[in-house]
């Protein structure tokens, strides 16, 4: 894939009018598109794909056309512009398909094209799409994480939401987070690692921390988020199994205004010490009948990691079964 960077200079218009306040314009252009962009002096930065570099380039001198005929740039002014972007685009929105298939385009990523790589992961998309909230529910390796980001991604390079929120439970699995080395951003990074990877597969380093740094994505432990209401803001809580009926009720209620919530985990991996105390558990029979709410469950057969992996979760299933009926 072709990088190239382009400089363009603003000699006409007010930097800071350009880009609205506490850079409001220019979040709203980086939502947009995959390329990293970045302010230096007078000069605006596009590193990314020729064809989104030259867009960007443009929409921006519509921009400070815009800014010097009306001497005011508005949100409206910029939402229209990017309105405009989209047409020239290939779009990666797939609401815009009628209907959810192998073939619907979830996101175009750093590296490939994302799309349902089975029909749960495609009703799993259609059902995020049509509901606010939605639980994918199923062992390891059936995309759940990495599908769940992509559609945030999507949402918000479609401006349908302004930021993206991931959380998980920190939950100890034979460590201590007191014992492990670091300060606390550095004991709960290998909790919210799987999301970190997830999301840099799809965006580049240098995007990702643009955005980081500016708070369009933030990747918090599950205990952090009490407090909060997110608005406008699309929501993924990972590993859910490990939340705890308190802690899920109180992610649950954190949903806002404009936002969506996916919840993804396993019931058959389950680190808490006693296993009742699952919060996804005990959603599957509470939240069931909520129009709003919907359930997507995979199995192994919709393993898309290694072949192996679909082995060995069957012979853990197959051990288990012989347990439980040594155990009757």
């Amino acid at each position: 894939m072709d990088i190239v960077e382009k400089k363009v200079k603003i000699n006409e218009a007010d930097l800071s009018s350009l880009l609205g306040y506490n850079d409001l314009y220019l979040t709203m252009l980086e939502s947009r598109f995959q390329s990293s962009i970045a302010v230096r002096g007078d000069n605006v930065i596009i590193r990314g794909e020729p064809l989104e570099v030259k867009v960007i380039e443009k929409t921006l001198n519509e921009l400070q056309y815009i800014l010097s005929r009306k001497g005011i740039l508005t949100q409206d002014d910029v939402s229209s512009v990017l309105q405009f972007a989209d047409s020239t685009m290939p779009s990666d929105n797939p609401q815009k398909a009628t209907d959810i298939s192998l073939n619907t385009v979830v996101l175009s990523g750093k590296r490939e094209t994302i799309k349902p790589r089975n029909a749960h992961q495609a009703e799993m998309v259609s059902k995020v799409l049509s509901n606010d909230l939605c639980f994918a529910i199923g062992p390891a390796g059936t995309g759940k994480t990495y599908l769940a980001v992509a559609l945030a991604l999507a949402a918000l390079k479609n401006n349908e939401v302004t930021r993206i929120v991931l959380s998980r439970p920190a939950v100890e699995a034979g460590e201590s987070l007191g014992f492990l080395p670091g300060d606390l951003s550095e004991k709960v990074d290998p909790y919210l690692r799987p999301l970190l990877d997830a999301i840099t597969d799809m965006v580049s380093a240098e995007k990702f921390k643009s955005m980081s740094e500016k708070r369009i994505i933030e990747i918090v432990p599950l205990a952090y988020m009490r407090g909060r209401t997110l608005n406008n803001s699309f929501i993924i809580l990972d590993e859910a199994q490990n939340a705890t009926r308190t802690q899920m009720k109180m992610f649950l209620t954190r949903l806002g205004r404009n936002s969506k919530c996916i919840v993804t985990g396993d019931i058959t991996q389950i680190d808490l010490p006693y296993k009742k105390d699952s919060g996804l558990v005990d959603v599957e029979r509470i939240l069931q009948s909520i129009p709003g709410i919907e359930f997507v469950y995979f199995d192994k057969a919709d393993v898309v990691r290694h072949r192996l992996v679909a082995d060995i979760i069957h012979a853990y299933d197959m051990n288990d079964e012989v347990k439980n009926s040594q155990n009757e």
